[in-house]
C-alpha cells in the first residue's frame, strides 16, 4: 500500500507541477517497505486546474490580506 506524505504545487513557466512524497507499507505487517519516495506531474487535468486556483484564491483572501 502506498500513504502518502507530503505533497506542494509549483508553478513553473505558468503551469502548475504536483510533486508528492509517499511511503510503501507492508499490509499484512503494516512496515515501512520504502519511505519518502519522490514523483511529480504536470496538472493539464480541468477540474484539477480548478480546485488549484481555489486553495490559491483562499489563500489570496484569507492569509495574504488583512
Amino acid at each position: 500500500m502506498r500513504r502518502l506524505s507530503t505533497f506542494a504545487v509549483l508553478n513553473i513557466d505558468g503551469g502548475d507541477r504536483i510533486s508528492f512524497t509517499y511511503d510503501e507499507i507492508n499490509e499484512e505487517t503494516e512496515e515501512p517497505v520504502s519511505t519518502n519516495n519522490k514523483k511529480s506531474f504536470y496538472v493539464i487535468n480541468p477540474e484539477l486546474a480548478d480546485h488549484i486556483n481555489a486553495i490559491r484564491q483562499y489563500i489570496r483572501q484569507n492569509k495574504l490580506e488583512g
